[in-house]
């Protein structure tokens, strides 16, 4: 399926309109105190329920959320809860043309939602990895253009943030964390690449929020030691799919092998390793990685 088939006037494909609509219809409210945004939410969850009333259609991720968000409007004195409440909507909508289209919606909403966007991601397997990152972006633009909400003391458009993060460990040997790697970069549309071994090398690149995501995953598996050596920022004030692609240095993420050597044929030929980040306009990186200059 080619997502640009049924886009409406927005940019947004059109069957994910009514939808994301359901989402951030009350937007236009402004001015409100942390209570009445917390009770707008709890009714928004309730919206949601009646029109996707089956299991599968519409899960709430963190119940514990859900519950310190209805201490708090019930009682007064309750701290602010702690937790985004995030659910997803798995969604089947008929199009002309085409028998099914299936796709999930992941959502989180800010404890200052609806003052400030919700965090939807969209994802399908009929979307190519191009397509889908387009989409994302396109869905980011049109919750910027058409639901801030203007009011003297709310931001009335937020800048996208592209990052590149360049992530050094002692080592990267085991099958399934370079699998998990490639699978989150995918998930979250980063681009990059990951060298295993002796050390390990990895960089990705995208949205912000993104790769502080993909990080905040990477981090939690058992590591010898693993850290961000550098990390880069650049504001993007259009923010769309072509600013994005404008500032990649890598077109997907992939794992990279530069003539594997040792008795465990783990450790990299770090002059190749060098001679590709030089291919990518990365060169500095090496010395901020290796402490030496490349050559």
């Amino acid at each position: 399926m080619d997502c640009h088939e049924v886009s409406s006037s927005s940019g947004l494909p059109s069957i994910y309109e009514p939808v994301l609509m359901s989402l951030v219809i009350r937007l236009e409210t402004t001015g409100m105190a942390n209570q009445e945004e917390a009770e707008i939410q709890i009714s928004e969850l309730d919206l949601l329920s009646s029109m996707f009333p089956y299991e599968d259609e519409f899960i709430v991720t963190d119940q514990l959320a859900v519950a310190e968000l209805k201490h708090y409007v019930e009682n007064e004195s309750a701290e602010m809860p702690s937790s985004k409440v995030q659910f997803i909507l798995n969604v089947k909508p008929e199009i002309s043309n085409a028998s099914m289209v299936e796709f999930s919606m992941t959502c989180a909403l800010p404890l200052k939602y609806p003052t400030v966007l919700p965090e939807i991601t969209v994802r399908s397997s009929l979307l190519s990895r191009s397509q889908q990152i387009h989409l994302n972006s396109d869905l980011k633009t049109y919750l910027m253009q058409n639901c801030s909400v203007t009011t003297s003391n709310a931001v009335q458009s937020e800048d996208i943030t592209f990052t590149r993060l360049w992530i050094y460990s002692h080592h990267i040997y085991n099958k399934q964390k370079r699998k998990n790697i490639i699978d989150w970069a995918k998930e979250l549309s980063l681009s990059g690449f990951c060298m295993p071994g002796k050390p390990g090398v990895v960089c990705v690149e995208g949205l912000q929020t993104s790769c502080e995501e993909f990080w905040s995953r990477v981090k939690r598996l058992t590591w010898k030691r693993i850290l961000i050596r550098h990390r880069e920022d650049v504001s993007l004030e259009g923010g769309g799919h072509a600013d994005i692609q404008k500032h990649r240095k890598f077109s997907t993420l992939e794992e990279k092998s530069f003539d594997a050597h040792g008795a465990r044929g783990n450790h990299m030929d770090l002059g190749q390793l060098y001679h590709f980040l030089e291919e990518k306009g990365c060169a500095d990186i090496f010395q901020m990685y290796f402490g030496v200059e490349g050559h």
